[in-house]
């Protein structure tokens, strides 16, 4: 893929002016000082030579364009979210989700299988050095290639069917990676919304790695540090995606300048962020941002007080009504953004428990249609969401090619007689009449349902879906445990089931990697073990056996392998169709409802926001899709004889 031609005429357009504004764009005013002090070099030497030109224009003159974005935040760890809204990739999701260049200036690929990336002459990392293909280089060979520090190999998105690319660069702002074969997940992953990424700052981590730096400076550094060695100082300098080393150099429209842990953290803009308006003006038009940690439970009170610009994080949609009361008062708008996953709401079995008895049950389709049919998901539309949800299974969404509304049905009707019939014909009997369930090893059916703790609308959905479930003979129990405790149980099987929200991407295109809807990853809820033999080429995790209970897990497979291999948009329809199919068909994840849109508060003086958008994490990094970056607070009107100056 070449630079598209929009964008090409704004590269050319943003020259023109480049060279009409007599060689000096407009400095954003909180940059001024720095440049006026030569503490900084002015903005023509901070831009690459094709800087990244957004069809956007602030109606406010450059000195009226600046100040602070505040946003509330429910834990420290919430630094890791700004370079999801600042989404600055290699390459990204336009908003008809389309991969474009965005760090890129273009890139090619032939076959499926070449990919060769075009850097941004003369642009450069947060800290003023130049942004190179030395930068790639030193992920490939020094870390990708390093056991010490890739201790389980060559990262899965760089390997196809076992074999890994040949990595060359022809020069300083070329990349090239080729397989034999097609690798139709790779551009994705770079454009994801914690994207897998494929460079370093190379002059920054060179500091901590022997190879570039006398290894008696590099003890040394590892002692002040307390680490244990170079390779655990060079992990934790390197850990970009949290966001909490101050120090790290980054690409991103905000750099994080407070030390984490703090109540308040402050990211200031990048001086040589390489996006531009389509006047020339450096972006972001918003010179800070600024993170403020408060108790999650307390975040819907404190935006309806006015203490938030931009806020969706911790926000529900039961907070609705509230928050609408405090518009006025606190010169706010709610806006209501569609979600961009397969399910608000979902249960996840998980196929790998390490419970015998139980394991057998959840790796057995009636066990999971059962579950599915016996939820009443009209009455917990009607009881939490006030009608406005569509009850249903967990798959693609209507804005999907893919898409198919009897597979949103498909086993999730309202139908307890019939979850009985199948609950019987497995041989789960009573021991009374209305009472529990027995096990085949004869312990009463309780079923514990795990959570993170962080929705109060899970629980409250749980607590409906344990009224159904009671009157088909078996108990939910809920458990509750921080995020990190509640994935490590998971993998470990120790978890039978889960609650989280569903499909991530509900929006997929034919061109869509279907790992969401088979075994692909540790992290998938209903099948860590089996997703882990996948993700490791089969050194580590549970093989799937050749069972009657697991021939269609193995078909969803061996689709996805189809899928990988095929350059045909046809036949990958094909096989979208048939793997969504049986992944319903299967019940492997019991969705509740979809269609819950996410509630968006935003301040009256912040302009540039979507009245209307998709809310979604990967594809769409949240906010990351329209470009906060472009974002402006209002300013008083530009008149004519301003605009002459």
């Amino acid at each position: 893929m070449r630079l598209i031609p929009a964008l090409a005429t704004a590269v050319a357009l943003f020259t023109g002016r480049h060279s009409a504004l007599a060689q000096s764009p407009p400095e954003p005013p909180s940059l001024a000082a720095e440049v006026a002090k030569g503490e900084l070099p002015p903005l023509v030497d901070r831009l690459p030579q094709d800087p990244r030109v957004l069809p956007v224009d602030s109606p406010c003159r450059a000195d009226q364009l600046g100040g602070t974005l505040n946003m509330l935040g429910g834990s420290a760890k919430d630094t890791r979210i700004l370079p999801v809204f600042g989404y600055a990739r290699l390459v990204g999701y336009d908003t008809r989700y389309r991969i474009v260049p965005d760090i890129l200036k273009s890139f090619d690929v032939e076959q499926g299988r070449i990919f060769t990336f075009h850097l941004r002459p003369g642009m450069k990392w947060s800290d003023g050095v130049p942004f190179t293909s030395e930068d790639f280089r030193y992920f490939w060979e020094d870390m990708a290639k390093n056991p010490k520090i890739a201790k389980f190999g060559i990262p899965p998105e760089l390997m196809v069917d076992g074999e890994e690319p040949v990595v060359t660069f022809p020069d300083q702002y070329t990349v090239r990676y080729a397989w034999t074969k097609p690798n139709p997940g790779f551009l994705a992953s770079l454009a994801a919304a914690v994207p897998f990424d494929i460079y370093r700052p190379a002059h920054y981590l060179k500091k901590f790695n022997p190879k570039y730096t006398d290894p008696k400076e590099v003890e040394a550094k590892v002692e002040e540090a307390g680490q244990r060695n170079w390779v655990a100082l060079h992990f934790k300098k390197d850990r970009a995606q949290r966001n909490d080393n101050p120090k790290m150099p980054t690409l991103q429209p905000w750099m994080l300048v407070t030390k984490p842990p703090s109540e308040r953290l402050i990211f200031k803009r990048n001086p040589y962020f390489f996006r531009v308006d389509r006047e020339g003006r450096q972006l972001p038009y918003i010179s800070e941002v600024a993170l403020t940690i408060a108790n999650p439970g307390l975040i819907p009170a404190k935006v309806a007080n006015g203490e938030s610009d931009l806020q969706a994080a911790y926000l529900a949609f039961a907070n609705y009504p509230f928050l609408k009361r405090g518009e006025t008062r606190s010169h706010y708008e709610v806006r209501r953004w569609k979600s961009g996953r397969g399910s608000h709401v979902t249960l996840f079995p998980n196929l790998n428990a390490k419970d015998p008895a139980w394991r057998k049950l959840l790796q057995t389709a009636d066990f999971r249609r059962a579950l599915s049919l016996a939820i009443n998901r009209e009455d917990i539309n009607k009881a939490i969401f006030y009608g406005l949800a569509e009850p249903g299974g967990n798959t693609v969404l209507p804005g999907s090619p893919l898409y198919s509304k009897d597979l949103r049905s498909m086993w999730s009707t309202y139908d307890p007689a019939r979850a009985n019939q199948l609950l019987d014909q497995l041989g789960l009997k009573r021991e009374r009449p209305g009472g529990l369930r027995l096990l085949p090893d004869g312990r009463e059916m309780r079923l514990v349902v795990e959570t993170a703790g962080e929705s109060r609308e899970q629980t409250d959905v749980l607590q409906l879906v344990r009224d159904d479930w009671e009157k088909i003979g078996i108990e939910l129990l809920i458990r509750e445990s921080q995020r990190e405790i509640f994935r490590n149980r998971i993998k470990a099987g120790s978890t039978l089931m889960s609650v989280w929200s569903g499909l991530d991407n509900g929006l997929p295109t034919p061109d869509t990697d279907p790992a969401e809807i088979a075994p692909s990853t540790a992290e998938q809820m209903e099948w860590p073990g089996f997703g882990m033999w996948v993700e490791t080429h089969g050194t580590g995790g549970d093989k799937p056996q050749d069972t009657q209970a697991l021939k269609p897990l193995l078909k969803l497979i061996a689709l996805r392998k189809a899928w990988i291999d095929s350059l045909d948009e046809a036949e990958k329809t094909t096989i979208w169709h048939e793997a969504l199919k049986i992944f319903a068909n299967q019940v492997y994840t019991i969705g509740i409802v979809s269609g819950v849109d996410q509630l968006v508060v935003v301040s009256d003086k912040l302009k540039g926001v979507p009245e209307r958008g998709v809310y979604n994490f990967d594809p769409g990094a949240f906010f990351g899709m329209y470009h906060p970056d472009s974002f402006y607070f209002a300013c008083p009107a530009v008149d004519t004889a301003d605009k002459g100056e």
